[in-house]
Formats: C-alpha cells, structure tokens, sequence
C-alpha cells in the first residue's frame, strides 16, 4: 500500500506567549525518477498488497510474502546457474 506521506521534518520556529512553539513542516525532496515532491503524499508501490487486520492477528504478512515471491522469480529468471564437474573422488585408496 502507498506509505502514509508523514513529515520529512519540522522546524519549531514560532514561539507563543505561553512557551509553546509551533512546528509546521517545511523540507521537501527530489529524486532522478520523480523530480521534486512535498509531504503528506507516500510513495505509490509497484506491487500494491493489503494487510488485512485478520492476517495481522493470525501472524501472516501478504506484503512480504509477495516481496518474497518477486525476488524468487527475478533471481529465477535472472541468476546465472553455475555448471559445477563432477565431484571429485575424496575416498581413501583401499
């Protein structure tokens, strides 16, 4: 699912009366892909899979068994598979 977008960071700039200070966020990002983006917007995901409050009380995680899944089939069908020789004779000579 899309993370929550919560504050990059703050800054208690502006102090009241009573001794409390006010924070707002203020900091935003950029990245290659994306360009510049502010808070309060998460990442979107490339494989969206929902936790539902029943595989929370069972113990199961969806989303990690899928991220699982994807690096199962990507190292499948990416992974070189070495050609070992035969094994070498380790017995004692009689």
């Amino acid at each position: 699912m899309r993370t929550w977008g919560g504050v990059v960071g703050i800054h208690p700039r502006h102090r009241l009366i009573d001794g409390t200070e006010t924070t707002q966020p203020e900091y935003s990002f950029w990245f290659t892909d994306a360009g510049w983006g502010v808070e309060n917007y998460g990442t979107d995901p490339t494989h969206e899979v929902d936790i539902a409050p029943q595989d929370v009380r069972r113990g199961v995680d969806p989303q990690m068994d899928e991220a699982l899944r994807l690096v199962v089939d990507a190292l499948a069908a990416s992974a070189p598979r070495p050609e070992f020789p035969p094994r070498p004779n380790r017995a004692r000579p009689r």
